[in-house]
C-alpha cells in the first residue's frame, strides 16, 4: 500500500515499470531510493468538487426519518472540500447557500474516535444537558460526523431530542473524505443523493451519522486516515469567533470544547485549545473514561499554577500507563503535556455528574464560557441575553457587590424588550432598572421601529390606514402615528395621550420642529378641577422641554403594554399586564386593542392566521379581567363595583366598564359583580329590591306617595357612578353641610354632659333626604324613566290606534294632535341622542346611533309618519261622507298612517327586552331574521323556477302589466302555506266550464306535474330546512342567550340613565331646561363641553390609592391561587411523578448494577475462600505428614 492509504495500482499514474519497482521491494530490506515518497501537496491535484447537495439517508424506519426531517428545518446538506479551503469561504457557504443563521454559541465536541459505552445515567445526563444548551443558545455543536465514538452518542442524544421536542438543532458534521464507507454515492453536483447507512462489518471505514445537519467532507487525497479535517475544523472554528455576536460588544462568537473519552491525542487537542489567542475555555465530562477522566483527575490533583503535589506524579504517570498501555517514556511526556494544560487551569471546567455545584452539564458550559472570555460584566450580560440563560445571568452575572452603571443595565433593558426576552425583563427590574427612568420618548419610539423579534404587520397597514396615504419605504413610525391607531382601535371618544396637544408640543420640540425656545405653554384639558366651588375645564400649563423629566412617561408600563399588545408580543405584554397599577383597566385596554386588530387582518384578506392568533390573544386578556373581577368580587364586593366605574385617568378618563363594553366582553358584564352594579344604577337612590314596578306606577300616578318610599344613604350610593354635573351638585351641598355645621358649633358647645353622653350611648340615625331631593332622586332613577316612558308610550299607541281606527276627518282631532306631538318630540329626543352620543365625529355618532336596529326602526317610523302627515294636509277637497275616498293624497296619507303603526307595535319589543324572561326570546328573534337571508334567497329561487313556467303555461295571452310579477310570486308563494288552487291542478279535466275553457291551452299537463315537484322541494325540503336551521339557531342562542341578555342590559340602562326626566311629548320641557341649563353654564365657565358627561366614581386622591392597594393585593391573590392550582392539578402531578419515577428507575438501575457487582465480587470471593480452604487442608495435611514422619524418626533415633 502507498503512504495515502490506497493499494498502488489504484493510482492514476501506475504503471507496468512502476510495479516492477515496487515488487523489487522485500520486508526488512533498505528502503529502495528511486521510490519517491508520497506527500499531498505533490501527489495532488484540486479541482471543483463534484459531490455536494443532500442526503438522503436509506436506513432506519419511515417515522424514524419524518423525525430526522421534523428536527431540521433544513435539507441534511453536504459538501466535499478540500484541506486547504479557506474558512471564509465555507462560513460564506454555511450562511448564504445553507441559510444557517450565525450561531451565538459553537459547542466544539471531542473524544473517542472508536466505540467505547458509556453508563446509561451518564449519557441520558450527558446529552439532555448537550441538547439543552444547543436549544436554548441557538448553538452550533460540532462533531466528527461519523457514527462511532462521541459522534454517535451526540447522535443518540438528538434522536431523543426528536422525540421529544420539534425544536430545531443545527448539528455540523466534519469528517474525512477518505473514511467514509460509500462515499461513491455521494458522488454529484447539486443532486440528492440516496445514501446506505449500514456498516461493512468487515470495513475498517465509518458511515455518516444520520442524525447530523450538515456535513463537510474534508478531503487530502487519503483514505482510511483521520487527521486531514483536524486544521480546517480548528479554522473554521476561529473564524466563527471572529464573528461578532452582538454590536455593541467585541465579543465574537464564543466557542467552547466539550470533552468525551478519548485518546492521548484528545489531551494534545485540549491543550491546543488553551494556548490559543484568545483562549477556548474546555468542559471535561468525568466519568466518560480515557482521557476525559485522566484530564479531571490532574484537575483535582493540580494546584494552582499548575503544580503536582509531591507524590501524586508517580501516581498520574502509572495511571496513565493503566489507561492508554503506554511504556515509562511515552507516559511521561503525556505527564507533561498534562502539566502545561493545569497551567491555565482556570479555563479547564470539570463536570462531575453527581456533584453539587452543576445540576446540568448545560450549566457548566455556558459558566466555563463566562469564566474564560475574560469579558466585562455588561458583555457578559449581553452574551446571556443572547443566549436567553436568565439562570445563568442571575447566578453568575449578577452577583453580590458587582457594581453597575445605569447606562449598562438601561441598555441591556433595551436589547430585553427589543429581543422579547421577558425573563431578562423581570430580572433587569429586579435588579435595580428603573422603568420611570429608561423609558423616553425616543427610546419608545424605536421599540415600535425596531425588525428584530416578533413583528405585527398589521400595525403598519393601520399605521396607512389612520394616515390615509401609501407610506414611503423605510417609513419610521413616530408616536403620534401609534396615538392614532390606538385611538382608531379602541373607537368612540377615546383620546391617546401621544395626540394631545401637550405631547405633540414636547414631541415636535425633541424632533426639531418648530423649537423656537425651550419654554412652552400648552394647554391641555383635565377630567375635572375642583377649587373652592368652582370647576375649570382646562388651564394652561407651562413646560420646560429640557428637563429630562418631561422626556419620560408617568406610567411607563401602560405604554410598554400598549407596545407589546401593537407589536403582537403576547408574553411580554402579560408581563407588563402584572406590573404597576390598573391590572383591570389594562387587561380590558388589550382585549379590545387586539380585539380591533383581530377584525382589521380579517377585513384586510390575509391568509395567515393572524387574525386568529390576534383574537385568541384577546380572549385571553378578556379571560384574565373577568377572573381578576371575580377575585376581586369575592375579597370585597364594594371595592369590586368601584373597580367598575372609578375614573381611569391614564386611559381618556374611560372606566372598566365602559371599556368592557366597547371590547364586546359579554362574560365581564354579565358577572355578578356587573349586574350587581347594574342593579342598583337600575334603581338609582330608590331602596326597594320587590314589587318595584307597581311601587313605582303607583308614585307615578300618585305623586304624594313618593315621601313614603324608602331612600338609599351617601353611604350606599358611594359605589354606583353619576355624572360630573350630579357629583358637582353633590360637592356643592356638601360644602354648604360643612359650612352650616360650622356655624352650628357655638351652639352645640352649650349643651350640658348629660346630653352629650346621651348622645354618644345613642347611634346615630341616617340623616333623611329633603323632600325636594326625594323627588329629584325618584324622577331620576332609570327605573322610573322607563315606567313613566313605558305608560306614556301605552297611551300613546291607544291613541294612535284610536285614530287610525275611526273616520278620519278633515282637520285633526285633539286626539291625533297629541299622536303628532308624541312623534314630533320623539324625533327631537333622537337627534339629542344622537347629538350626545360619545362618538366624536357627527359621522361617527350616525354611524353608531343606526348601529342599533331600534334606532333604525324608528327612524323609519318618524319620517313615514311625517310623510303621511303631508299628503293628509296637502289634500284639500270637500270631504263628505264618500268623497274623501275620492282624494287620493288623503287617501294616501291614512292609509300610511295605518302602515306606520306597524313600526310603532314592533317598537314595543324594546320595552320587553328589560324583563329577564322575555328579553331573550326578543334577541332570538333578532339573531333569527338576520340570520335567515341566504335560506330565503334560496326559496325564492325555487320559487320563482316554478311561478314563472306556471303563469306562461296558463296563461300564455297576457298582456304587459305589472300584475304579472305580483301573480308570478303569489300563487307559489301561498302554496308554502297550503293554498293549493286545486282548480287549477288539472283544468281540463275538471272543468267544463266557459270561463275556464281558456286554461285548457298546449301545455297544461305539464302545470301538475311542476306543482308536484315545487311543493315537493319547497314544502317538504326547504320549508323543514328553515325549520332545522331556526332550530339550530334557537339552542346555539338559548345557551348564550342570558349572558347576552346581560350584556344588553348594560346599553338598556345607560339609555335610561340618560332619557331625560319627562316622556314625549311633555319631553320637550326637559329639552327646553337642558337647553337653559347649558346656555347659563357657557356664559359661566366661557367653555364649551367636551363632550356627554359619562357615568363614573369621582374619587379622591386617598381613595383612589385605596382602590389601586385593593387590587394589587386581589392580583397577588390570583397569581399565588393560579400557581397553587397549578401544582396541585393533575397535569402538572403526573409530570412530577413521572420525572420521580424516572429518576428512581434509573437509581434503582444503579442499584441493581452494584447488587449484581457485589454478587459477582461475592462469588469471586467465595471461589477464593474455597480455595483458601482447600489450601488450607491441604497445609494442614501436609503438616500432619510430616509431624507424623518427623515422630517417627525421633522414634527411630530414640531407639
Amino acid at each position: 500500500r502507498c503512504c495515502c492509504g490506497r493499494l498502488v495500482r489504484q493510482h492514476a499514474c501506475f504503471t507496468a515499470s512502476l510495479a516492477m519497482k515496487y515488487s523489487d521491494v522485500k520486508l526488512g530490506e533498505n528502503y529502495n531510493q528511486e521510490i519517491e515518497e508520497w506527500s499531498v501537496e505533490k501527489h495532488t491535484e484540486q479541482t471543483s468538487t463534484d459531490a455536494y447537495g443532500v442526503i438522503n439517508f436509506q436506513g432506519g424506519s419511515h417515522s424514524y426519518r419524518a423525525k430526522a426531517r421534523m428536527m431540521f428545518s433544513f435539507f441534511l446538506t453536504y459538501v466535499r472540500l478540500s484541506y486547504d479551503t479557506k474558512p471564509e469561504a465555507i462560513l460564506q457557504l454555511m450562511l448564504k447557500e445553507w441559510q444557517m443563521e450565525l450561531p451565538k454559541l459553537v459547542i466544539s465536541v471531542h473524544g473517542g474516535m472508536q466505540k467505547f459505552e458509556l453508563h446509561p445515567r451518564i449519557k441520558q445526563l450527558l446529552g439532555k444537558g448537550l441538547i439543552k444548551a444547543a436549544v436554548t443558545t441557538g448553538a452550533w455543536i460540532i462533531t466528527g460526523g461519523v457514527n462511532t465514538g462521541v459522534a454517535k452518542h451526540v447522535g443518540d442524544a438528538l434522536r431523543e431530542h426528536a422525540s421529544r421536542s420539534s425544536r430545531k438543532i443545527c448539528t455540523i458534521g466534519i469528517a474525512p473524505w477518505g473514511v467514509i464507507e460509500n462515499r461513491n454515492d455521494l458522488v454529484g453536483r447539486d443532486v440528492v443523493a440516496p445514501y446506505q447507512t449500514l456498516l461493512n462489518p468487515l470495513s475498517k471505514l465509518n458511515v455518516l451519522n444520520n442524525l447530523h445537519s450538515h456535513f463537510i467532507l474534508v478531503d487530502d487525497g487519503t483514505v482510511g486516515k483521520y487527521g486531514a479535517e483536524v486544521k480546517l475544523r480548528r479554522e473554521l472554528e476561529k473564524t466563527i469567533n471572529l464573528q461578532r455576536i452582538h454590536a455593541r460588544i467585541g465579543q465574537g462568537v464564543p466557542v467552547v470544547a466539550l470533552v468525551f473519552e478519548g485518546g492521548p491525542n484528545v489531551i494534545l487537542t485540549v491543550l491546543d485549545f488553551l494556548q490559543e489567542s484568545p483562549p477556548v475555555p474546555v468542559v471535561v465530562c468525568e466519568g466518560t473514561g480515557r482521557a476525559a477522566d485522566i484530564l479531571a483527575y490532574v484537575h483535582k490533583q493540580t494546584e494552582e499554577g499548575g503544580n503536582v503535589p509531591e507524590g501524586a506524579e508517580p501516581e498520574i504517570i502509572s495511571t496513565i500507563k493503566k489507561t492508554f498501555n503506554f511504556g515509562q517514556s511515552e507516559a511521561v511526556h503525556l505527564f507533561q503535556t498534562l502539566l502545561e494544560c493545569m497551567k491555565k487551569k482556570e479555563l479547564i471546567t470539570v463536570f462531575h455528574i453527581g456533584s453539587d455545584e452543576h445540576q446540568d452539564i448545560d450549566v457548566a458550559i455556558l459558566t466555563a464560557l463566562l469564566k474564560g472570555t475574560n469579558a466585562s460584566a455588561f458583555d457578559q450580560l449581553v452574551l446571556t441575553l443572547a443566549w436567553d440563560r436568565v439562570d445563568i445571568a442571575k447566578n453568575h452575572v449578577f452577583v453580590y457587590g458587582q457594581q453597575w452603571l445605569v447606562g449598562s443595565l438601561e441598555q441591556a433593558m433595551l436589547d430585553a424588550l427589543v429581543m422579547d426576552r421577558v425573563a431578562f425583563v423581570k430580572l433587569l427590574i429586579e435588579n435595580g432598572v428603573s422603568m420611570h427612568k429608561f423609558l423616553t420618548i425616543p427610546r419608545l419610539e424605536e421599540l415600535y421601529n425596531t425588525k428584530q423579534g416578533p413583528t405585527n404587520p398589521t400595525l403598519f397597514h393601520l399605521v396607512r390606514d389612520v394616515k390615509q396615504g401609501n407610506l414611503p419605504p423605510g417609513y419610521k413610525i413616530n408616536l403620534i402615528d401609534v396615538g392614532l391607531v390606538i385611538e382608531y382601535l379602541m373607537g368612540g371618544t377615546y383620546r391617546c395621550t401621544y395626540t394631545r396637544k401637550r405631547f405633540r408640543a414636547i414631541y415636535n420640540s425633541l424632533s426639531g420642529n418648530n423649537r423656537v425656545c425651550s419654554i412652552w405653554i400648552t394647554g391641555h384639558a383635565d377630567s375635572y378641577v375642583l377649587k373652592e366651588g368652582k370647576k375649570k375645564r382646562t388651564k394652561d400649563e407651562i413646560v420646560d422641554i429640557d428637563d429630562p423629566e418631561t422626556r419620560r412617561f408617568a406610567y411607563p408600563l401602560n405604554e410598554l403594554l400598549l407596545w407589546a399588545v401593537l407589536m403582537k408580543r403576547q408574553k411580554m405584554a402579560l408581563f407588563f399586564w402584572q406590573h404597576g397599577e390598573e391590572s383591570m383597566a389594562k387587561a380590558l385596554v388589550a382585549c379590545k386593542v387586539y380585539r380591533s386588530m383581530a377584525y382589521e387582518a380579517k377585513q384586510s384578506d390575509l391568509v395567515d392566521d393572524t387574525s386568529e392568533e390576534l383574537k385568541q390573544y384577546s380572549n385571553e386578556f378578556g379571560q384574565l379581567a373577568v377572573e381578576l373581577l371575580e377575585q376581586s368580587f369575592r375579597q370585597d364586593e364594594t371595592m369590586a363595583m368601584k373597580l367598575l366605574t372609578y375614573e381611569l385617568k391614564n386611559w381618556s378618563n374611560s372606566t372598566c366598564l365602559k371599556l368592557a363594553v366597547s371590547s364586546r366582553l359579554r362574560p365581564f358584564v354579565a358577572h355578578t359583580c356587573t349586574q350587581m352594579l347594574l342593579s342598583d344604577m337600575w334603581m338609582g337612590r330608590l331602596n326597594m329590591r320587590k314589587n318595584s314596578w307597581y311601587k313605582v306606577i303607583l308614585s307615578i300616578l300618585l305623586p304624594p306617595a313618593i315621601l313614603l318610599l324608602e331612600y338609599k344613604t351617601k353611604a350606599e350610593m358611594s359605589h354606583i357612578p353619576q355624572s360630573q354635573d350630579a357629583h358637582q351638585m353633590a360637592m356643592d351641598d356638601s360644602e354648604n353641610n360643612f359650612q352650616n355645621a360650622a356655624d352650628e358649633i357655638p351652639m352645640v358647645m352649650i349643651l350640658d354632659s348629660t346630653s352629650e353622653k346621651h348622645d354618644m350611648e345613642t347611634p346615630a340615625k341616617p340623616k333623611r333626604l329633603p323632600i325636594t331631593q326625594k323627588f329629584y332622586a325618584f324622577y331620576h332613577a332609570p327605573i322610573v324613566k322607563f315606567w313613566f316612558n313605558t305608560l306614556a308610550y301605552l297611551g300613546f299607541l291607544m291613541l294612535y290606534t284610536f285614530v287610525v281606527l275611526v273616520k278620519m276627518e278633515e282637520l285633526p282631532s285633539v286626539q291625533e294632535w297629541i299622536v303628532i306631538a308624541y312623534i314630533f318630540t320623539s324625533a327631537i329626543e333622537k337627534i339629542r341622542e344622537i347629538f350626545m352620543s360619545e362618538a366624536g365625529k357627527i359621522n361617527q355618532k350616525i354611524k353608531v346611533w343606526f348601529s342599533d336596529y331600534f334606532n333604525i326602526s324608528d327612524t323609519v317610523a318618524i319620517v313615514t309618519f311625517f310623510i303621511g302627515f303631508a299628503l293628509r294636509f296637502g289634500a284639500k277637497g270637500n270631504f263628505g261622507e264618500n268623497t274623501y275616498r275620492e282624494n287620493y293624497g288623503f287617501v294616501a296619507g291614512r292609509i300610511t298612517y295605518c302602515l306606520n303603526i306597524i313600526f310603532w307595535y314592533v317598537r314595543l319589543l324594546d320595552f320587553l327586552a328589560v324583563n329577564q324572561q322575555a328579553g331573550p326570546y326578543v334577541m332570538m328573534i333578532g339573531k333569527m331574521v338576520a340570520n335567515m337571508f341566504y335560506i330565503v334567497v334560496i326559496m325564492a329561487l325555487v320559487l320563482l323556477s316554478f311561478g314563472v313556467p306556471r303563469k306562461a303555461i296558463l296563461y300564455p295571452d297576457e298582456a304587459p302589466s305589472w300584475t304579472l310579477a305580483r301573480d308570478i310570486v303569489f300563487h307559489p308563494y301561498w302554496m308554502i302555506f297550503g293554498e293549493v288552487y286545486a282548480y287549477e291542478i288539472d283544468v281540463c279535466a275538471n272543468n267544463s266550464d266557459e270561463k275556464v275553457a281558456h286554461l285548457c291551452g298546449p301545455g297544461t299537463w305539464l302545470t301538475p306535474f311542476l306543482q308536484a315537484v315545487y311543493l315537493f322541494v319547497q314544502y317538504i325540503i326547504m320549508v323543514n330546512l328553515l325549520i332545522a336551521f331556526f332550530n339550530n339557531v334557537y339552542l346555539q342562542v338559548k345557551a348564550i342567550s342570558n349572558i347576552v341578555w346581560k350584556y344588553q342590559r348594560y346599553h338598556f340602562i345607560m339609555a335610561y340613565h340618560e332619557k331625560p326626566v319627562l316622556p314625549p311629548p311633555l319631553i320637550i320641557l326637559s329639552h327646553m331646561a337642558s337647553l337653559f341649563c347649558c346656555i347659563c353654564k357657557r356664559r359661566k365657565t366661557d367653555k364649551t363641553s367636551d363632550g356627554p358627561s359619562m357615568k363614573k366614581l369621582f374619587l379622591t386622591e386617598e381613595d383612589q390609592k385605596k382602590l389601586h392597594d385593593f387590587e394589587e393585593l386581589c392580583v397577588e391573590m390570583y397569581f399565588n391561587e393560579k400557581d397553587d392550582k397549578f401544582h396541585s392539578g393533575s397535569e402538572e402531578r403526573i409530570r412530577v411523578t413521572f420525572e420521580r419515577v424516572e429518576q428512581m428507575c434509573i437509581q434503582i438501575k444503579e442499584v441493581g448494577d452494584r447488587v449484581n457487582y457485589i454478587k459477582r465480587s461475592l462469588q469471586s470471593l467465595d471461589s477464593q475462600i474455597g480455595h483458601l480452604q482447600d489450601l488450607s487442608a491441604l497445609t494442614v495435611d501436609t503438616l500432619k505428614t510430616l509431624t507424623a514422619q518427623k515422630a517417627s524418626e525421633a522414634s527411630k533415633v530414640h531407639n
